[in-house]
């Protein structure tokens, strides 16, 4: 049975990706860890502990003590936060990717790291955008993704360390709250819409990206991880996508359900410049042919689903 660590577990992905570990491997075998302590029904779902993912240590130490054999590193910077400061941004993304690095090096672990689409820049080709392409950020979260991708291949190639990424898009979630991203307009929305109340957005109404449901999103992960090594031309990191949205098209997707629903845009000239940058659509036939990736969601069955889970949610 495996033993898998998940750094970063209280972020949005980890949040969701912990609970569909623990359904497939056991909740006794996936230790959830953070920087900071979450609330009870977390704490109470299964193992938990405090943990700075930057600490080589400290990683180490507790990936030997759960006798881990895989770690999932989701701890990380976002995009809009890193813009604000993007030191934090590299002392958090590169320091915690190294440390688990080396940790797997020694251990003989295994590695899911996410990469993103803001590792592509504006002179990738943006529509389609293939899976090998010139990759130059103009953020320091796509800095660091970049450099994240070229180390993880670097550990594979030199120690065969079994490191493998996907390049998510932009994710829609109704479990943790939007963390500093991008793509956060995309889950706004929609707390928006069930309360009854109008939504100004940060970028323009024709500012199309990639965008993946969170369902999606985790099964990638795993999936990814359950590949048959022998298939995997690439490894950090593959192309995936699902569906591409402006915020207009999302809107006129909500109205479908909400119809008096209505959306504003006041645009935030720092996240439009990096929605600008990233990619309109990505090519994900290499994720596709290598190991059988292809979403379940659409843009319909996302709206669907994310409204009922939020009127749940919000009462």
């Amino acid at each position: 049975m495996k033993k898998i660590l998940v750094t970063g577990a209280g972020g949005q992905i980890g949040s969701e990706l912990v609970p569909a570990l623990r359904a497939r491997y056991g909740d006794a075998n996936v230790l959830a860890t953070d920087i900071r302590s979450p609330d009870r029904e977390t704490l109470d779902a299964g193992p938990f502990q405090v943990l700075d993912a930057t600490d080589p240590r400290s990683v180490g130490a507790t990936a030997m003590r759960f006798h881990a054999d895989t770690i999932y590193h989701l701890a990380a910077i976002l995009s809009a936060v890193g813009e604000r400061d993007p030191r934090l941004a590299y002392q958090v993304n590169m320091g915690g990717l190294h440390a688990v690095l080396e940790v797997a090096r020694e251990q003989r672990l295994a590695v899911f790291v996410p990469s993103s689409i803001a590792a592509f820049g504006p002179g990738t080709p943006p529509d389609p955008t293939p899976q090998d392409t010139i990759q130059r950020p103009t953020t320091m979260y796509g800095v660091t993704k970049v450099s994240g991708e070229l180390l993880c291949d670097y550990y594979h190639l030199r120690y065969g360390v079994d490191a493998r990424g996907v390049r998510y898009p932009g994710i829609i979630s109704h479990g943790a709250p939007p963390g500093g991203g991008t793509t956060d307009w995309a889950v706004d929305i929609f707390y928006h819409a069930v309360r009854g109340e109008p939504y100004e957005c940060f970028l323009a109404e024709d500012a199309q990206l990639d965008m993946m449901y969170m369902p999606d999103a985790v099964r990638a992960a795993m999936e990814v991880m359950e590949a048959d090594p022998a298939r995997l031309l690439h490894r950090n990191a593959f192309n995936i996508t699902a569906m591409q949205l402006a915020p207009r098209d999302l809107a006129a997707a909500i109205r479908r359900h909400v119809p008096d629903f209505q959306m504003r845009y006041d645009v935030d000239p720092v996240r439009q410049a990096i929605a600008e940058s990233w990619p309109r659509r990505i090519d994900d036939s290499a994720a596709r042919e290598e190991w059988g990736w292809g979403p379940e969601y659409d843009v319909e069955t996302m709206t669907v689903d994310m409204l009922e889970n939020l009127r749940r949610k919000l009462g």
